[in-house]
């Protein structure tokens, strides 16, 4: 088995939010939505499956942890998760927050519009919001 490692396109595409006790949490580089992806540091890990019980269940939890900041700090209409990996096999969790009159709605984000990067002050605001709201439900939980 391998070490953990993050696959190069999720570290091309996000930014670090944090490290929870099993995931990597990341921001997606792409200010239409909020969107976050969890990545267990699990090696050689593409499926769900390949977790152990508890790792599934902690994942799920964590999953949760991801849900409260994002719908804490956004307030969306709608919550998508989602773990598909056709692009990219390494495991990985997307929790976009969805908001009826984004640019994708009612559709999936995946190919609506081109990804637009944050600008250099909103990511540091973003990730500020982001870590401190994780960090609050963590504590809580």
């Amino acid at each position: 088995m391998s070490e953990f490692q993050l696959h190069p396109q999720l570290a091309a595409d996000t930014l670090p939010v944090a490290s929870l006790p099993l995931c990597d949490v990341l921001l997606m580089n792409d200010a239409n939505y909020p969107w976050l992806i969890l990545v267990p540091r699990v090696a050689d890990a593409s499926e769900l499956l390949d977790l152990n019980e508890g790792d599934r269940t902690r994942l799920w939890r964590e999953i949760d942890i991801a849900s409260q900041a994002l719908r804490e700090q956004f307030a969306p209409d709608k919550l998508n998760i989602a773990a598909l990996g056709n692009m990219v096999s390494q495991l990985h969790v997307h929790v976009v927050a969805r908001f009826k009159g984004d640019a994708a709605w009612p559709k999936p984000v995946w190919g609506a519009q081109p990804a637009r990067p944050y600008p250099a002050e909103e990511s540091v605001e973003r990730l500020s919001r982001l870590r401190d709201a994780l960090e609050r439900f963590v504590s809580a939980g």
